[in-house]
C-alpha cells in the first residue's frame, strides 16, 4: 500500500459536480485512488507534497495526437501549407522512420505533454514504415508514465487508387484488421484505473475505404474498444466528401456506424448544425485541436455551439508537425481565445476552457474514473506554481493558469506516482533523448 498527501494548496480545483475550488485544500490518495479531499486530511503519508503557493488541478487530458510527428517539427515546405499540401510534403519523410524513431518521437512528445500538466494522452499512429508497430509508442508511454490511449490507425487507399497518401505507406486491409486484433488482445485493459487502452482509428475518409471504416467499427464493438478518426477538418475535406461520397462527413460517419459514445472524431472544424445535433444525440465525442487548426488555416471549430447542444468536447494538441508544440495548457488558452474571436468576449471563460482540458477530455475518452479530484477517482493531478513570474500580479490564480503563463507543471502525478517532480521528468533520461533526436533529424533530413 502506498499513500500520497497533497497539502496547503492555495487553491485545489476539484472539477466535481459543483466545480468546487478549495482554498488551502489538499487530498489524500491510497494505492492511486483518492480517498479524501479538503482540509481535514491525515498528517502523514509515504509521499507528502507541500503545495504552498500552488494551484492543484486534475491532470489535463489530450484527446488527439500523432506522436510520431515530434521528429518532424517546422519542416520547410510544410510550414505554410494547407492540410492536403502539408501531408504531401511530410509523407515521404515519415516513410523513412524506423522503430527507434517512433519510440524516441513518442518519448519526447509524451514528456512534453507531461510537463504541460497532462496525465492521459491518446495517440493516432496511422503509418507503419520499416517494421514500426504500435508497440513502439506503447513502450515509450510506459517509460514516461502517462495513462495511454494509443489507437491502431491505418491507411489503405493510396494515390494510385484516388487517395492522398503515397502507395508505399498504405497497407492491405486484411493485414490492418489482423494487427488490430493483435494489439487489442496484447495490450488493451478495460478495467477501472487502466493505464493502457487501445482503440481503432482508420486515418481519414480520404485515406481508407468505406469497407475498412465499416469493418473497423464492427471489430471495435466486438472487442469493446473505442473508435477514432479525423472528420470535417477543413474545406478540402468537405469538398472531398461531397465529391467522393455525395454527402457531408457527418452523414458518411453515421452511415458506417461511426457515431456513438464509443466514438470520437478529431477536429470537426466544419461540422454543420445538423451534424452537431447528430453528435449530441448520439453522444459522439470531439477532439478539438485549436493550435493545429490555426497553423493549417483550417478555421475555428464551432465549440460554443457543440457545448451548448451537449456534445462532449475535449482538447487535443494534434501532431507536432502541424502544431509544432504539445503544451496542453496553452491549447486551452487558444481554445478560449478563438471562441471569443468567433463569438464575443463572453463566449468562453478561463474556467470553462480548463474544464474542457480536464473533465471534458475524460468524458470524450470514456474515463469516468478520471478528470476530477473527488473521492473514488484516480489520483491524476497537476501542481502549478503560481508564485513566480508567470502569474505575478494575478488576482485570480485559477484563471491565471489559462490567461497568463505559459506554465510548466511543477509536479504531475498519475495513479499517485510522480512522473514530473520540480519541473523534470522522473522516468527517463531526457537529455539523452534530446541528443538522439538531433541525430535522428539529421538522418531524416539527409534522406
Amino acid at each position: 500500500m502506498t499513500t500520497l498527501l497533497i497539502k496547503n494548496a492555495d487553491v485545489l480545483v476539484t472539477m466535481n459536480t459543483d466545480r468546487a475550488e478549495l482554498a488551502g485544500g489538499g487530498l489524500f490518495a491510497r494505492d492511486g485512488v483518492i480517498v479524501a479531499v479538503g482540509a481535514d486530511l491525515p498528517d502523514t503519508a509515504d509521499n507528502v507534497i507541500d503545495a504552498t503557493g500552488c494551484v492543484v488541478t486534475p491532470g489535463l487530458i489530450n484527446t488527439h495526437h500523432h506522436l510520431f510527428q515530434t521528429l518532424t517539427r517546422a519542416v520547410p515546405g510544410g510550414q505554410d501549407a494547407l492540410l492536403f499540401g502539408w501531408l504531401q510534403t511530410l509523407y515521404p519523410i515519415w516513410s523513412r522512420m524506423t522503430p527507434d524513431d517512433m519510440f524516441l518521437s513518442a518519448q519526447i512528445g509524451l514528456a512534453e505533454l507531461a510537463l504541460s500538466g497532462c496525465t492521459i494522452s491518446s495517440d493516432h499512429l496511422y503509418l507503419y514504415p520499416g517494421g514500426v508497430t504500435l508497440d513502439d509508442t506503447i513502450a515509450a508511454a510506459a517509460e514516461i508514465g502517462l495513462r495511454f490511449h494509443p489507437t491502431r490507425g491505418s491507411m489503405s487507399i493510396g494515390e494510385s487508387d484516388g487517395g492522398l497518401p503515397p502507395d508505399a505507406l498504405v497497407e492491405i486491409e486484411a493485414d490492418i484488421l489482423n494487427d488490430s486484433i493483435r494489439v487489442i488482445d496484447k495490450f488493451h485493459d478495460a478495467s477501472e484505473g487502466s493505464l493502457l487502452r487501445v482503440g481503432l482509428a482508420p486515418c481519414s475518409p480520404f485515406s481508407v475505404s468505406r469497407e475498412l471504416m465499416r469493418d473497423a467499427a464492427i471489430l471495435a464493438r466486438d472487442k469493446g474498444v473505442m473508435l477514432h478518426t479525423h472528420l470535417a477538418e477543413n474545406d478540402e475535406d468537405i469538398a472531398y466528401s461531397l465529391e467522393k461520397f455525395g454527402c457531408l462527413p457527418g452523414q458518411y460517419a453515421e452511415d458506417l456506424g461511426w457515431v456513438g459514445d464509443d466514438v470520437w472524431h478529431a477536429h470537426c472544424v466544419k461540422l454543420s448544425v445538423d451534424e452537431i445535433d447528430l453528435f449530441a444525440r448520439t453522444k459522439t465525442g470531439v477532439a478539438h485541436c485549436p493550435c493545429s487548426n490555426c497553423r493549417l488555416g483550417s478555421g475555428i471549430a464551432p465549440v460554443r455551439a457543440m457545448r451548448d447542444r451537449g456534445v462532449n468536447v475535449g482538447l487535443g494538441v494534434d501532431g507536432s508537425a502541424s502544431n509544432d508544440a504539445a503544451h496542453l495548457l496553452s491549447e486551452a488558452r487558444q481554445l478560449m481565445l478563438l471562441q471569443r474571436v468567433q463569438n464575443g468576449a463572453d463566449a468562453m471563460s478561463a474556467r470553462e476552457a480548463l474544464e474542457i482540458a480536464t473533465l471534458g477530455g475524460a468524458q470524450v475518452l470514456n474515463r469516468p474514473d478520471c478528470g476530477s479530484l473527488e473521492i473514488g477517482k484516480r489520483a491524476d493531478l497537476a501542481i502549478w506554481d503560481v508564485s513566480g513570474l508567470e502569474a505575478a500580479g494575478a488576482w485570480d490564480p485559477v484563471a491565471a493558469l489559462v490567461l497568463c503563463g505559459p506554465f510548466t507543471a511543477r509536479d504531475v502525478f498519475v495513479e499517485g506516482r510522480g512522473i514530473v517532480r520540480d519541473g523534470r521528468i522522473t522516468g527517463a533520461d531526457m537529455e539523452a533523448a534530446y541528443r538522439k533526436a538531433g541525430k535522428a533529424v539529421t538522418r531524416l533530413m539527409a534522406g
